[in-house]
């Protein structure tokens, strides 16, 4: 049984200008969730977006104005025994769409319950199959010459080794020269992706794939519009450079249905974007029945949305591409006790019960919005 459900937006600067097709972040805001049970048991999860309505259909303030307005009095008028299936079941029954804070609710939830098994997280989820991750770092100040520095001195700081571009705000050649340009900087060892968020038309598409894959780029993530699934096939199939599906990626139907079609050759899995851990697992399972391979993606969550995908991540069989868990590393504040470990170009999956981190409240009191 619940006794309270409290959401908190937190706003922290970045520690530069974020740069993608749709928006540029300086500030991320966090959006936290806290559900206490009537024994005291806390659980803690987050459903943080990209850049608010720029990006999706859920910003911060709708996912807080919805967990509180309808999320919180249904969690709360549960009198009756229910395990985490029943309870999730309900919300699902009771509650459309709203797949980040279906999330954050469902993250929340499953740190409850490990905590009460006395088990990390990831063995709620089936069975972690690893203990650390490999995670990427985005390049996206869309300076060529700043984006080759900050590239070399993580490679130095052994923090990164595999580098994304975040493209399509540009015009298309003034991109594709700029991701070559720093892919000849960094050498043939050195894996560069770029993510076009959906900005292309097919005939860009073309043109710009031909020349990225040309120049020894390794994945393209989203060139088209998401509901252009019919062209994610065409260029699939088109080209041998990996094409990898992400905003086209809903949760497990649409997961189906773009395998069915041969529309990637990678799913980028979001555990928001899925609708929850769980969702983000059954995703995963049917990209390892169709053959696809997985990357790990992210929200550019805080340290609680980014641990909680790692968890899930962790019970993958597969990560071919690796993941992007950087996002805390994005923030100039902390608001862990203990910082997640980044080392040797991995990120530690913590061994602790739940989601195994110790959240510091006092700092979130400080950072958290006011109005």
């Amino acid at each position: 049984m619940y006794k309270s459900v409290e959401t908190i937006l937190v706003d922290i600067p970045t520690i530069r200008p974020h740069k993608l097709s749709v928006t540029t972040m300086q500030t991320q805001t966090l959006v936290l969730v806290k559900v206490t049970t009537e024994n005291g048991v806390v659980g803690w999860g987050e459903a943080t977006t990209i850049g608010g309505l720029n990006y999706g259909e859920e910003s911060p303030e709708s996912v807080k104005a919805n967990i509180e307005t309808y999320f919180a009095p249904l969690l709360l008028s549960i009198k009756q025994p229910l395990n985490f299936a029943q309870t999730f079941k309900l919300l699902r029954k009771s509650i459309n769409g709203n797949r980040f804070a279906k999330c954050a609710i469902q993250t929340a939830l499953l740190d409850i319950q490990a905590k009460l098994l006395n088990l990390p997280l990831s063995e709620v989820l089936g069975g972690r199959l690893r203990n650390r991750l490999p995670v990427l770092w985005t390049l996206a100040s869309g300076d060529t010459d700043k984006d080759i520095a900050e590239a070399k001195k993580m490679i130095e700081l052994k923090r990164h080794n595999i580098f994304k571009l975040k493209i399509g705000s540009n015009p298309l050649q003034h991109d594709v020269d700029h991701v070559i340009a720093i892919k000849k900087a960094l050498g043939a060892d050195i894996s560069i992706r770029v993510d076009v968020n959906r900005a292309w038309s097919e005939l860009e598409c073309i043109r710009g794939i031909q020349q990225l894959q040309d120049g020894g780029i390794d994945l393209i993530e989203q060139p088209c519009a998401i509901e252009q699934t019919e062209i994610l096939t065409r260029l699939t199939q088109r080209f041998d450079v990996a094409i990898m599906a992400d905003e086209a990626l809903t949760g497990p139907d649409s997961a189906y249905r773009l395998a069915h079609q041969h529309a990637a050759d990678v799913f980028a899995v979001k555990v928001e974007q899925s609708g929850g851990l769980i969702e983000a697992c059954e995703v995963a399972k049917i990209a390892k029945l169709a053959g696809i391979d997985l990357y790990g993606g992210t929200m550019l969550e805080g340290p609680i949305g980014t641990i909680a995908s790692a968890h899930a991540f962790s019970t993958f069989e597969s990560l071919a591409f690796g993941t992007e868990l950087f996002g805390p590393l994005l923030l100039t504040e902390e608001i862990l006790k203990t910082p997640l470990q980044y080392e040797n170009f991995e990120l530690a999956v913590p061994q602790a019960a739940g989601l195994g981190i110790e959240i510091d409240e006092d700092k979130i009191e400080q950072l958290r919005r006011k109005a």
